[in-house]
């Protein structure tokens, strides 16, 4: 395997205005912004200090139900999922709700009876959703998490961190249904009573491209919110973890990131990047391509500094696929990886035969 470092003068594609502005004050005592597509950290302040994180915990429980279960299926409320402390959408014993309307009660109202009655649905009992939650923290690499519950009521080993929050939102909005729910207003739901859904997040209302995610309060936690915004093609996520002033605290964030940062296309999915040697192939040489798209939010300064870094094999055996993954190729900024994408076979390549091959050696 061969890797090719390559120092960039690329044609960065501009997207947003810039302008400058110094840190933003804030009164949170753990907090990070986050741009949405690459990961990449754009501000933090204590970001892996463990603490309890109320009801933006919803934010997995409804990634998990979004992934397993199916919007239109039908759940029966039963006793045990009904008059859970706190906020409420007050099922009822024997009700039949969708899930989907059980996912907006639990995005836009914070019921905590629906939180219950997803994780009873989804894992079977309470205990097994709750496995499911820690197990899908760890694959996204929200490693100092640990769910207690599904709803973020006050709880021994129940916490988290802005980072592995920040983490967590960003794998939910790659939903298109979860984006949906979170950036809803108000919403009616099919059932005869308690069907009026109304969105507690004010970032919503208050900011400029404001498109969720998740409040949550008690009085161990504190204010906890996480909030998205999006202007111009760039999604940023901001988490603030026990913050008196946690609306006002996530617009700076948010302010702070759309003032000092562009987002810029790296490169592009199907995008060429290098023909491979094929052995005992139809084809002599195989091009491959990039599978994604990579936007970075960069300040402008550093889009000099971007470098590449290809890992290719110098020669590969047929039979081939398109889509086969052949390599990697990765983005740094000043040592730092920010973006990984798998690098793919864009023909098919069928292997020849031993005497096709002996033909093929006398002719060359």
């Amino acid at each position: 395997m061969i890797k090719k470092v390559i120092a960039i003068a690329l044609i960065l594609v501009f997207i947003s205005s810039l302008s400058f502005a110094t840190d933003p004050k804030i009164n949170a005592e753990s907090a990070i912004l986050m741009d949405a597509k690459s990961g990449r950290i754009l501000y933090s302040f204590n970001p892996y200090k463990k603490l309890p994180m109320a009801s933006t915990t919803k934010i997995m429980t409804a990634l998990i139900a979004i992934e397993k279960g199916n919007m239109e299926d039908i759940v029966e409320i039963g006793k045990d999922s009904v008059g859970i402390e706190g906020s409420s959408i007050y099922l009822y014993e024997n009700e039949k709700i969708s899930l989907k309307d059980l996912l907006y009660g639990l995005m836009l109202r914070s019921g905590n009876d629906a939180s219950v009655a997803i994780g009873k649905y989804i894992g079977g009992d309470l205990k097994k959703f709750i496995s499911m939650m820690n197990d899908r923290a760890k694959d996204i690499g929200a490693m100092n998490t640990s769910f207690a519950n599904p709803n973020g009521l006050d709880a021994q080993n129940h916490y988290t961190t802005a980072y592995d929050l920040a983490l967590i939102a960003r794998e939910a909005l790659k939903y298109e249904e979860f984006k949906e729910i979170v950036s809803t207003k108000t919403y009616i739901a099919n059932r005869d009573k308690n069907n009026y859904f109304y969105n507690k997040n004010k970032t919503l209302w208050q900011y400029e491209g404001g498109d969720g995610v998740k409040i949550g309060y008690t009085k161990r936690s504190g204010r906890c919110l996480v909030s998205s915004a999006t202007r111009e093609g760039m999604q940023l996520i901001a988490v603030v973890l026990n913050d008196g002033d946690w609306f006002n605290d996530c617009y700076k964030l948010l302010d702070y990131g759309f003032e000092n940062y562009s987002s810029y296309i790296i490169y592009d999915i199907g995008q060429f990047v290098s023909n491979v040697k094929v052995i005992n192939g139809e084809l002599d040489f195989l091009p491959v391509v990039v599978d994604d798209v990579c936007v970075l939010s960069l300040k402008e300064s550093e889009k000099e500094k971007i470098k590449l870094s290809i890992k290719l094999p110098d020669e590969i055996p047929a039979p081939i696929n398109i889509g086969d993954k052949i390599g990697k190729i990765s983005i740094y900024l000043d040592g730092e990886l920010l973006y990984t994408s798998n690098l793919i076979s864009k023909s098919k390549v069928k292997e020849i035969s031993y005497f096709k091959r002996i033909l093929k050696g006398l002719k060359n």
